[in-house]
């Protein structure tokens, strides 16, 4: 196989990532303890106002922490207090403290694949969390090039390979995520590799979509090395 572009997504495909937000989650509900909603229930309204506040402010855990706090102000049945707001923004502020949990093999196959091909570490998210965990991963020595995008959709695959100077057929995009990974960077004409994880976050779940570009689907990251 000729040298290529791979980019691949960090959260949930590198290193473990929303099963913090999950537990932060299981912290508000349980702190909101509302009389009549069960916690799918609450998460059917939080869902709604994050997909809202998402098109303005992007991700990361300090915006989890406002949507949080929005949720708790529309559901609350007591009286809502500064120190219940501080509270709940705590749940997503210790977000920031969770270790970064490489995934199994990751490291290795990355490795292996800087050998023969070009990677580039293409994530969405606030720019300084992902830093952040990019260094504290000690993963960033494996990636010629960084991109860290407000929404990773068909126009923002399209810049980022313009960026990179190649054509849309000869990158990959790598990821667990159909929404934000798989079916935007088909529909830009890239090729993708779909990596599913367990724990991916329910918004980001969506049927695949064929496009112009070649879909492969794999088990585990390590997989990778079978094809590239």
């Amino acid at each position: 196989m000729k040298r290529q572009h791979l980019l691949i997504d960090a959260d949930d495909t590198l290193w473990e990532n929303n099963i913090y937000f999950e537990r932060a989650f299981e912290e508000f509900a349980a702190f909101l303890a509302h009389p009549t909603l069960l916690p799918a229930g609450v998460r059917a309204v939080l869902d709604e106002i994050e997909i809202a506040n998402a098109r303005v402010h992007g991700y990361g855990s300090l915006n989890f922490g406002r949507n949080l706090q929005q949720c708790y102000q529309r559901l609350c049945a007591r009286e809502v207090r500064g120190s219940d707001l501080d509270t709940v923004m705590g749940f997503a502020a210790r977000i920031l403290e969770a270790p970064v949990d490489l995934i199994e093999g990751v490291e290795e196959t990355l490795a292996y694949l800087v050998r023969r091909h070009d990677l580039v570490l293409c994530t969405k998210g606030h720019p300084e969390e992902q830093k952040l965990k990019i260094d504290r991963s000690g993963l960033g020595i494996y990636f010629g090039h960084t991109a860290i995008v407000k929404e990773k959709d068909c126009e923002a695959y399209q810049r980022l390979v313009a960026e990179l100077g190649c054509a849309p057929g000869d990158a990959w995009m790598i990821g667990n995520s159909p929404k934000s990974d798989i079916n935007p960077a088909l529909e830009a004409g890239l090729n993708a590799v779909f990596v599913p994880h367990a724990n991916t976050w329910a918004l980001e779940r969506t049927e695949l979509r064929n496009g112009p570009g070649r879909l492969l689907q794999v088990e585990r990251f390590a997989d990778l090395r079978l094809h590239f």
